[in-house]
């Protein structure tokens, strides 16, 4: 740890807090329908897309219609990417004439890209076609993205509703959502990203002769793929002289900026975000970090403005930071002071194992608070090869279901859900029924709570147990004891909360863990969706209730301190004895020695 890192650190939070209102600001007047300064541009077209696609845009939808909507067309784009998938070797852009996928790294890939999650069981570069990595993947980016935010805005519509059943129109909220918030981002990110050294073209993959050859011993395998060993039982290997390497292509800028913006994470490469053609430069690394928490991070003052109570806002907003700040703190300090056994040698030596040395230990340990604090499955540090205090960090901010910040609209309905929850508990400690909002938090809304808040840890916990009940699964473990638990641990929490990165170590694409994380990652995204939006439903349907003396205020620093306490709660009474035994046995047993 140094000042210089700590003074990055500071410089992004500061530059964070800054957007914040004004952007805020700005999705709050979009999705109000009210002018912007793009709206000369771009009010035409979504006039023109609502009649092509026969959508009246004054027509408001109750929340069961808003919920089936929302599921029938993710469900649809989810069954095109699958098509493409099972196709790709048939269809254009796709110079390196890559076949396609297997039905059940297909069926995967399909729902992890459909529900915001972007796991991949797969390597990009290997496995992906141009056409599958901007027809299929980067479209989804746009897609998955704008249905988290148009879930959260129809929750701030709840509050802001009374005694009505309707809380929008989906189709309008998504297509506001592409068409004014991230497509236009995009379009100003991409080049700029291709200015430091993000690469965007279509050309095949290029062979680049070393400048001195590359010799090694490489094992020898026979025709059935198993090493071929001498008589006394000793591998045989023979002499590999590499003279030039391939390097890979394609339309990479494009889908770099979406896919950070809209906390999708899907590498273009296997790397994520460590690969150079990706994230090349320290500058890109703070403007990807930046873009993972810009919408999340802006969405609180956007609840602020459009219920009237901008303080909120602000209060729901200082306790997503404080977590992650505590997050980043913990994460840069534990992989400063590196592995003790090795300080016992006389040597003192940070733990830069698996990160990029162009972006330092505080860029990784940012980045990586960032992208696991939300929805986003981009890394630029290999999180498997971190202390184990280290590494149980990202592991912890996945399990608190992803509200420090949260992905894009996830964060904030979530966050919202722990407040109902916050707010419940308080009032029956106070004896009075709880009210946020102006509106009475009761027995419905407080389900609904639960549903969205709970449903990603059973899920965890049920499918890390079968996992470790299943040998095929248990085979996919490069590590065993503690360690190897944590990467089926992680790989379950990262499905289940629709993240998307890994812990790395852990062969996902086998059929067990392909069919299981599929049902994980459906079940993680729309079972809090639909909760949220019923809980939103509900809300609107409620009057309005004054203040009184009795209310408890939610915009002040106790109640801040009461949430915050909430979510540690939840997430320890839930995962604290996984925790216990994987990274935390793991750091004792490294302390003793072993």
């Amino acid at each position: 740890m140094n000042n210089y890192g700590w003074m990055q650190i500071i410089f992004f939070f500061v530059v964070l807090l800054a957007a914040v209102n004004p952007f805020g600001s700005y999705l709050a007047r979009v999705f109000r329908g009210e002018r912007t300064f793009l709206s000369p541009l771009l009010v035409p077209c979504e006039n023109l897309l609502y009649r092509v696609c026969g959508v009246d845009r004054n027509e408001e939808m109750p929340w069961r219609r808003y919920a089936l909507s929302l599921v029938l067309f993710n469900l649809a784009g989810g069954v095109a990417l699958l098509a493409i998938l099972l196709l790709q070797g048939v269809l254009p852009f796709n110079p390196q004439k890559l076949t396609s996928f297997p039905w059940h790294l297909a069926l995967n890939t399909a729902v992890s890209f459909m529900t915001n999650t972007n796991w991949q069981a797969y390597s990009g570069e290997t496995s992906a076609s141009y056409f599958t990595q901007m027809f299929g993947f980067t479209v989804h980016n746009f897609l998955s993205a704008a249905t988290g935010i148009a879930v959260a805005i129809a929750t701030i519509r709840g509050f802001v509703r009374h005694r009505s059943d309707l809380i929008g129109n989906f189709h309008v909220d998504l297509t506001r959502s592409i068409l004014y918030v991230l497509l236009p981002v995009s379009l100003l990110v991409a080049p700029l990203l291709v200015s430091q050294g993000v690469i965007q073209n279509l050309s095949p993959y290029k062979k680049v002769p070393l400048v001195q050859p590359l010799t090694y011993e490489k094992a020898k395998l026979d025709g059935g793929g198993n090493a071929v060993r001498d008589a006394r039982g000793n591998a045989v290997t023979e002499r590999i002289t590499v003279r030039e390497v391939t390097v890979p292509m394609g339309p990479v800028a494009s889908q770099e900026a979406i896919k950070e913006l809209g906390t999708n994470g899907g590498g273009f490469f296997n790397a994520n975000s460590a690969h150079p053609y990706e994230n090349p430069t320290p500058l890109t690394n703070l403007i990807e970090a930046f873009l993972i928490l810009l919408i999340g991070a802006s969405l609180t003052y956007t609840f602020g403005e459009m219920t009237g109570n901008t303080r909120q806002g602000w209060a729901i907003l200082a306790v997503m930071l404080a977590l992650l700040v505590l997050a980043v703190g913990i994460n840069y300090g534990a992989e400063s002071a590196g592995n003790p056994l090795v300080a016992k040698l006389g040597v003192h030596q940070v733990n830069l194992e698996g990160k990029e040395t162009r972006f330092g230990m505080a860029g990784s340990a940012l980045f990586t608070s960032a992208t696991t604090g939300t929805s986003c499955g981009a890394v630029n540090a290999m999180h498997d090869s971190m202390t184990p205090l280290g590494g149980m960090v990202p592991l912890s901010l996945i399990l608190l279901s992803e509200v420090v910040v949260g992905g894009v609209g996830t964060g904030l309905y979530t966050m919202i859900a722990f407040v109902v929850i916050a707010v419940f508990v308080a009032g029956l400690m106070i004896g009075r029924t709880p009210e946020f909002l102006g509106k009475k938090i009761e027995v419905r809304e407080m389900w609904m709570s639960i549903v969205t808040v709970m449903t990603s840890g059973v899920l965890v916990l049920f499918f890390t147990t079968l996992a470790l009940w299943t040998p095929q699964a248990i085979a996919s473990m490069a590590n065993p004891g503690a360690h190897g638990l944590s990467e089926i641990l992680y790989a379950f929490a990262s499905m289940s909360n629709n993240n998307g990165s890994a812990f790395a170590g852990l062969s996902a694409n086998t059929l067990f863990y392909n069919l299981t994380g599929s049902l994980a990652m459906f079940v993680g995204r729309f079972a809090p969706i639909v909760a949220s939006l019923a809980m939103a439903g509900s809300l609107a349907g409620k009057k309005y209730v004054p203040p009184s003396l009795g209310t408890l205020p939610t915009d002040k620093v106790p109640f801040a301190l009461w949430l915050s306490l909430v979510i540690l709660v939840v997430g320890a009474l839930t995962f604290f004895p996984a925790l216990s035994l994987g990274p935390i046995v793991e750091h004792v047993t490294m302390l003793g020695g072993k």
